[in-house]
């Protein structure tokens, strides 16, 4: 007999794992996503990437501005008797009244090796703390903010020219694979859940986009860590003569100078501990440069000070 799946996300990172479920023969009855959101220019609505996804698979879609105290989204799930929830990126709190209207639980796959990370950037915090690996866990979702019992746990390794968009893609297409491994034994009530050790769980804060302010006397690599976990948004940038600059991509190099002081005529930025080589930057405003065509029409030339002045 067929089970029923209730999915829960919203983000691009949601997508390959709903999309996986599709084309495996798992049937997934109905989306919950975020509600479609007004574009930038407040003329359009724009519906979530898992939205869309969803449409072109013919699921139908909700989209309730919260769950707490849903009268009517409670008793919609308590009707459809869902088996299972998959729960990916969803970004609505989920009363804990509605976690038994699905008989074996709401699973959520959370991007990092929890307890490590729990809350709302894990990817972008494990890459800014210089870790050397990330993963996801599948884990059962209780009444406490990604403190559930695990299933099973998987990693990959954060490299240095990695940055959040790449991992996040990476750790997507992982879990689009490994949930298909632990999904029946998780219906069958075979899967293995083992409690989480509270006392080593780190917090995932969520991203301000003034954490991006480059300060430049930290060491060159958590200069990077900064660059790459805040890719590509909100960024890590600083600020010369009042115009707000956005480094896309960075490398470690091994100048000595000053903290902020531009080293040569390649745009390497003196730090704490060796230097920052820029390889691709954006001016407020403008479009995304390397560094030599951006050099060609910018003030910050050899020996600029760009400690945010």
């Amino acid at each position: 007999m067929l089970k029923k799946i209730l999915f829960m996300g919203s983000p691009i990172f949601a997508v390959p794992i709903l999309k996986s479920l599709y084309q495996n023969g798992y049937p997934v009855s109905v989306v919950y996503t975020q509600p479609p959101k007004k574009s930038n220019r407040g003329m359009k609505t724009q519906k979530s990437p898992v939205h869309n996804m969803a449409e072109t698979l013919n699921i139908d879609v909700r989209t309730p501005e919260n769950l707490k105290g849903n009268l009517s989204e409670y008793n919609f799930l308590e009707e459809l008797g869902a088996d299972l929830a998959i729960v990916v990126a969803y970004g609505k709190i989920l009363p804990e009244n509605f976690l038994p209207l699905a008989k074996m639980g709401f699973i959520n796959i959370h991007a990092s090796i929890l307890p490590s990370w729990r809350g709302a950037a894990p990817i972008q915090r494990s890459i800014m703390n210089l870790d050397s690996k990330t993963g996801i866990s599948i884990m059962k979702i209780n009444n406490k903010l990604d403190s559930g019992p695990i299933c099973n746990k998987y990693e990959i390794e954060i490299r240095k020219q990695d940055n959040a968009e790449i991992i996040s893609e990476k750790l997507s297409m992982l879990a689009s694979t490994k949930i298909l491994d632990e999904i029946d034994n998780i219906i069958d009530g075979k899967a293995n859940f083992v409690e989480q050790d509270h006392k080593k769980a780190t917090y995932a804060q969520k991203i301000e986009k003034a954490e991006g302010m480059v300060n430049w006397n930290k060491r060159a690599d958590e200069i990077l860590g900064l660059v790459n976990g805040l890719f590509p948004t909100p960024g890590a940038w600083f600020i010369y003569k009042g115009e707000r600059h956005k480094i896309l991509k960075a490398e470690v190099g091994n100048a000595t100078g000053e903290p902020g002081i531009v080293l040569s005529e390649n745009l390497e930025i003196g730090c704490k501990e060796k230097s920052l080589k820029i390889i691709e930057i954006q001016r407020e405003g403008k479009r995304a440069q390397k560094s030599g065509e951006f050099l060609l029409g910018s003030k910050i030339i050899k020996g600029s000070n760009l400690n945010n002045v």
